[in-house]
């Protein structure tokens, strides 16, 4: 019982952070998307089921989960994202080991985000 209602609040949580992140640069969306999904599946398959059925987060829940794959939409709009990060620290006032360590590490992301394959109903 305890099991379960701490992975529907770690499945809550995650979703909250995944909407979040659509409008706010810097916090990623489809990482808490499926760590919800992963979340949902340990204690609460009808979240896990409305996951997996929804037309935006289920294709790509199904594709990390079957392929571990990303969309080339998904990685691009990531992507630019990351460089909106960037940007936008290097204009703020921000210290200065956090502009030289952000983009570093969002560069890193970038990389491992377009090695990985994209998923086979998506190739032409």
């Amino acid at each position: 019982m305890l099991k379960s209602l701490a992975y529907r609040l770690l499945a809550m949580l995650s979703m909250a952070l995944g909407i979040l992140g659509i409008p706010l640069p810097g916090l990623p969306t489809v990482p808490f998307v499926l760590l919800a999904a992963w979340a949902a599946g340990k204690g609460w398959p009808e979240f896990e089921h409305w996951l997996l059925q929804h037309p935006r987060f289920g294709p790509a829940i199904l594709g990390w989960r079957q392929q571990k794959a990303v969309s080339r939409r998904a990685k691009w709009l990531a992507s630019l994202m990351m460089l909106g990060s960037i940007i936008l620290i290097s204009l703020s006032a921000a210290p200065l080991f956090l502009k030289l360590l952000l983009p570093l590490f969002l560069v890193g992301v970038a990389c491992w985000l377009w090695q990985r394959p994209e998923p086979l109903a998506s190739k032409g």
